[in-house]
């Protein structure tokens, strides 16, 4: 056999582009042949909400911050929607892949830790921006939404998608049970998703939980979108962006550590 005719080992350089696209790829066609599902289901459950908060607190009558109530209520919705959508894309995928136990066809591929991380972590955001989209055009009939700064707008909704993105790797790689991953849905992401100002303004609060209010990072992601739409704010814009920045760093640091570890990945 001539020296030419030897197969050699692929060289795929610093970073697998082919790999990490096709995981991305995959990732995203999974959520998207479901979509009445993963995103059609979270625009009636929106608006259920918002008809529902709307009617029973006043609608349009009710002023928050000098604005009609509903506009107020459009972007927390809206944020919280898409959070939780980011979530449970990332949390379910490497959840159910354990479970079938087909996880190791993630893990055998020459695809580094960094690179299944941002795979995993920007189709949770992809899927966090169709759902922003998709609630927001539906509301539009019944709310006036109009952007007021598109930097703030699109930044704070990333911020939320990849954090909560990263919180549902996190979540998937813990989990064994789908009843591990009901109690972090349960327990952290939706009490902290309702008591972050998406209902109301945190300016009414006690001292206490305005000051615990600022401590959830829930509050930030929607304080910051609703000024991005509607240039009302409980905080302080800029903190928020910050604060949301380091979160998302120091998450990413611990998936990455745990990827690369193959925390409850491998026997």
């Amino acid at each position: 056999m001539q020296p030419s005719a030897i197969r050699q080992p692929r060289d795929y350089g610093l970073v697998n582009w082919i790999g990490l696209w096709t995981l991305y790829l995959k990732e995203v066609q999974r959520f998207i042949k479901v979509i009445t599902q993963t995103v059609l289901a979270p625009v009636v459950t929106t608006l259920l909400f918002f008809a529902v908060f709307a009617l029973a607190l006043g609608g349009a009558v009710r002023q928050v911050g000098g604005m009609p109530f509903i506009e107020f209520l459009a972007p927390g919705l809206i944020m919280m929607a898409t959070t939780q959508n980011a979530f449970a894309n990332t949390s379910s995928s490497i959840m159910i892949s354990k479970v079938q136990g087909n996880i190791v066809d993630v893990l055998m591929p020459p695809i580094s830790a960094g690179e299944l991380l941002v795979a995993y972590a920007m189709a949770g955001v992809t899927r966090g921006f169709m759902v922003a989209l998709a609630v927001g055009l539906s509301m539009l009939p019944f709310a006036e939404i109009r952007v007021h700064d598109w930097l703030a707008a699109l930044y704070f909704v990333f911020a939320g998608s990849l954090i909560l993105s990263l919180i549902g790797i996190i979540a998937g790689l813990w989990s064994q049970k789908f009843d591990h991953m009901a109690a972090v849905t349960n327990f952290v992401v939706t009490p902290l998703a309702f008591l972050s100002g998406t209902f109301y303004s945190v300016q009414q609060l006690p001292p206490f939980w305005y000051a615990a209010a600022h401590a959830n990072p829930f509050f930030f992601m929607i304080d910051g979108f609703r000024y991005g739409l509607t240039g009302h704010t409980d905080g302080d814009v800029l903190v928020g962006a910050v604060a949301l920045g380091g979160v998302a760093l120091a998450l990413w640091v611990l998936c990455h550590r745990l990827l690369k570890r193959g925390y409850r990945l491998r026997p």
